[in-house]
């Protein structure tokens, strides 16, 4: 892919490259292989956006696990609005389960926050968060985020699953909006 690309009204550059995705999610893979070897978690995805995390995640996971999907949102172009709206709900028994979410990008938080007290409330017996991307100047949670593949600035990116208003998600490598 380019150097440069444009999805409506916005033009982002290349920022991080593929091989040094694949290396954080190699990491990230190697750290849960370790934590879960004698557990059978429920790896629950985040839709749309972790989709490819998740596919590219489990490429290397060697653990006993299962998925499940929810989707929620909480984005309106580039900003988020602060307000979660949950459009697939979760539809699996999590009572006395280990969960670990997954997430494509950790920004204020607020998505993880929604997840967390709804899986609580639902009975999970714990709770983690692996993320492929996580902007820390960003964060207003306070809860652990346990896996994280690439700490970024608090700027907008796209790619490899992340998007802007549904457009980028395909980009391998993950780009970095052009401030106007």
């Amino acid at each position: 892919m380019s150097e440069k690309v444009t999805f409506l009204d916005k033009t982002f550059v290349k920022y991080i490259p593929s091989s040094e995705i694949d290396a954080a999610i190699a990491k990230v893979a190697a750290e849960i292989n370790e934590d879960y070897k004698n557990d059978d978690p429920i790896l629950l995805i985040t839709l749309n956006g972790a989709i490819v995390f998740a596919v590219d995640l489990m490429k290397y996971l060697d653990i006993s696990c299962r998925i499940s999907c929810v989707k929620v949102s909480s984005y309106c172009g580039t900003e988020s609005t602060g307000k979660i709206n949950s459009l697939i709900g979760l539809n699996e028994d999590v009572r006395g389960k280990r969960i670990l979410i997954l997430e494509d990008i950790v920004d204020t938080g607020a998505t993880y926050g929604h997840l967390y007290q709804m899986l609580m409330e639902a009975g999970a017996k714990d709770i983690r968060m692996a993320t492929m991307t996580m902007k820390p100047d960003a964060y207003k949670g306070t809860l652990p985020v346990h896996y994280v593949g690439l700490r970024i600035p608090n700027k907008f990116v796209v790619g490899r699953g992340l998007d802007y208003d549904g457009y980028g998600r395909n980009l391998n490598d993950i780009y970095q909006v052009v401030d106007s």
